[in-house]
């Protein structure tokens, strides 16, 4: 329910305000979903759609930067959207390319891109090497953009980086396979390097990952918002933290 304004920000701030600094992910990873059904839910193109999403991740940052967050992973676009009507994805792709130039621009997030970009054009490609490498020495937050990703792909693609490393050393593949540990496939991850998820965000009110972080997500805490990805408001957000500060993390344990 969204309240009157005035008693919206006092809650807001009150929120805020509330929010353990010692219980705040570092980590938190956010499937941007639902902008083709808020288009829709108003009369609107889904490319509309897609640019209101687009639009809102500058503030998403913002929002992650105040409470502390050390790294933020976006799923723009998965595989299975790469099957998407030819003019839709044209569009869209158009889209993450200008989004992750804007998000370059800025100097203020070091991006990284994370997916299998030989799966996607040239052009948006290069627009998210180029967006990389622009913010490779920028010390704020650490922005993962994930398109063209696929949870299992990255597996699998782990598995072939640990395998072809370990031939490049002359290691037989037996000795491979009778050595091989789950470290094995967290050291080749995309995210190689980064603590695992603390905190994975699905917005529109599907209660899926669908593929995201498949492997880094075994101990994440997960918070489902029925807001479509255009409506999510910093509310949104600061209840999904508070949210994720109230549980007790067992870890596996």
């Amino acid at each position: 329910m969204r309240l009157p304004h005035p008693l919206y920000g006092l809650y807001e701030r009150r929120l805020a305000a509330s929010l353990p600094p010692d219980r705040v992910p570092r980590h938190v990873g956010v499937i941007l979903d639902g902008n083709r059904r808020w288009a829709r839910s108003s009369g609107k193109s889904a490319a509309t759609g897609h640019q209101a999403g687009a639009d809102k991740i500058a503030e998403l940052l913002g929002w992650s930067e105040d409470v502390g967050v050390e790294v933020v992973t976006l799923w723009m676009l998965s595989t299975d959207n790469l099957n998407r009507p030819p003019a839709e994805l044209a569009d869209l792709l158009g889209i993450i390319e200008d989004a992750v130039r804007a998000l370059a621009a800025t100097r203020r997030w070091r991006l990284q891109a994370m997916g299998s970009l030989e799966l996607l054009p040239e052009r948006t490609a290069q627009a998210l090497r180029d967006a990389q490498e622009a913010t490779r020495d920028v010390a704020g937050l650490h922005v993962n953009v994930a398109v063209g990703y696929g949870g299992r792909r990255e597996i699998a693609d782990a598995v072939r980086s640990y395998l072809r490393h370990g031939a490049e050393k002359g290691i037989s593949l037996d000795e491979l396979a009778e050595s091989f540990d789950v470290e094995h496939i967290a050291a080749h991850l995309y995210t190689k390097g980064q603590p695992d998820p603390d905190l994975v965000i699905r917005t529109s009110g599907e209660q899926r990952l669908g593929g995201f972080l498949l492997w880094q997500s075994a101990h994440s805490e997960f918070y489902f918002c029925e807001a479509y990805w255009p409506d999510f408001r910093r509310v949104d957000f600061l209840r999904a933290v508070r949210a994720y500060a109230a549980r007790e993390r067992r870890l596996g344990r």
